[in-house]
């Protein structure tokens, strides 16, 4: 593409950021439409003071599309906003800002996009469905709610720290009230508890880290799942984690990262310029810019 002085930015907040895969399948989709855009990584220090700040109004200042927002900013940059969308307010965190004639307005695509990815590639749909989640971040919080406003009857937290796995669930048992929303340690202790789960369970989606860059395994009670569960792995660095790995050896359906990552994306992309996002080039855009590194 040719940059001139109409060519409108975008970008994505983040410490650290040179990770991110989200400018290759942007600027594909920005490309794949002729659009005159450009999206760009921006390193914004949480160490620097008023860093975020100044990196939010810098959006309007600049007259940027708008960015993608990654940790560790989610939750501290929604005091800087003109407007936060509901459901990014009840979750506490936003991962999308929209820069609308200067009115900055946030978003939380995560849990939209991992349910999206989840049906198109296995075709899970979460009513009536039996859901454990492991931890209890800013991404278990948005997957476990869009799993219990699609009418999932039960989400189990499990969480290392087992009393913030019980504040999520009693904070959802407040807005769900008929599903069966309960908190389970991840310790050795307490895996006998969690095979009891994992038993019943239609879906295992592991939201943290572990596992990322090849670091880590999670030491889960797969042997109990049922024939039928899709174990989850939002990671996508590498794509098939050891979580993943483990699954498929045990003849499991798996689901990758990957997809959310492209569909909370390409919900961002529509929100910055109101035209459909081509699913297909991003994801191609994406496995591409994965294989390269």
């Amino acid at each position: 593409m040719k940059i001139n002085g109409n060519t409108k930015i975008a970008g994505i907040f983040g410490d650290p950021v040179g990770h991110t895969l989200s400018p290759a399948m942007q600027n594909a989709a920005f490309a794949a439409l002729g659009l005159n855009a450009l999206y760009v990584p921006f390193h914004v220090s949480s160490a620097a003071p008023n860093g975020l700040r100044a990196a939010v109004e810098a959006i309007r200042a600049l007259g940027l599309l708008g960015v993608n927002v990654t940790v560790p900013h989610k939750e501290k940059v929604l005091k800087y906003l003109d407007e936060v969308d509901p459901h990014a307010l009840e979750l506490g965190a936003v991962n999308t800002i929209v820069n609308r004639d200067g009115k900055l307005v946030g978003y939380n695509t995560d849990g939209a996009g991992y349910l999206l990815s989840l049906r198109d590639e296995t075709g899970f749909r979460a009513a009536r469905k039996r859901v454990v989640v492991i931890g209890a971040g800013g991404a278990a919080r948005s997957i476990v709610y869009s799993m219990l406003a699609a009418k999932a009857v039960s989400v189990v937290i499990a969480n290392r720290t087992v009393k913030r796995a019980e504040a999520l669930a009693r904070g959802f048992a407040r807005k769900f009230g008929s599903a069966e929303i309960t908190a389970s340690p991840l310790d050795k202790a307490g895996r006998d508890s969690l095979s009891e789960h994992f038993m019943k369970a239609d879906l295992v989606v592991n939201t943290t880290s572990t596992g990322m860059m090849g670091k880590g395994d999670l030491d889960l009670p797969l042997e109990a799942l049922q024939a039928g569960a899709i174990v989850s792995d939002i990671v996508y660095r590498p794509l098939r984690t050891g979580l993943i790995k483990s699954a498929e050896k045990r003849g499991l359906e798996t689901h990758t990262g990957l997809g959310m990552l492209v569909r909370q994306g390409a919900m961002g992309f529509e929100l910055w310029t109101g035209k459909k996002a081509p699913i297909k080039v991003m994801e191609a855009a994406a496995r591409k810019a994965l294989r390269a590194r």
